[in-house]
């Protein structure tokens, strides 16, 4: 395997089967994966709310382990120049992201990889917030 390294950006809240099977599919592209993680104030920005605080979601994805390094995601800008600073061959996401980071192109390859179906973080606390109704 040629020496890659690949970079990934994601909220990774109720960190589920779908986020493992992206990240394992992400490693076998190159040989270096970078994980962003949103922060909570980023999140707030793109009005997106999280269950688990940053500083949880980021040791979660720390510790798995195809994972080689994690930083945080504070800005939507960041992402040109985290890819120049950490020699980014791969800029990969899902693929409800398709072409929105197209733009990146002149930095490195940029892919959009199809979700795991029927899994998302927004799934989970739907269904959560459905089982706790079942349960008044």
């Amino acid at each position: 395997m040629q020496d890659k390294t690949i970079i990934t950006y994601g909220t990774f809240d109720m960190f589920h089967i779908g986020h493992l099977k992206l990240l394992q599919r992400l490693k076998k592209l190159g040989t270096k994966l970078i994980v962003a993680v949103s922060t909570d104030e980023f999140n707030t920005i793109k009005r997106k709310k999280t269950l688990i605080p940053f500083e949880q979601r980021i040791l979660i994805v720390e510790n798995i382990k195809c994972v080689d390094m994690v930083i945080a995601e504070h800005n939507w800008e960041q992402k040109a120049n985290d890819i120049v600073k950490h020699n980014v061959d791969i800029f990969a996401m899902g693929d409800d992201w398709r072409g929105e980071f197209d733009f990146l192109k002149e930095y490195c390859e940029v892919l959009y990889l199809p979700r795991t179906q029927n899994i998302s973080s927004t799934k989970m606390k739907t269904d959560l917030h459905e089982f706790i109704k079942l349960l008044d």
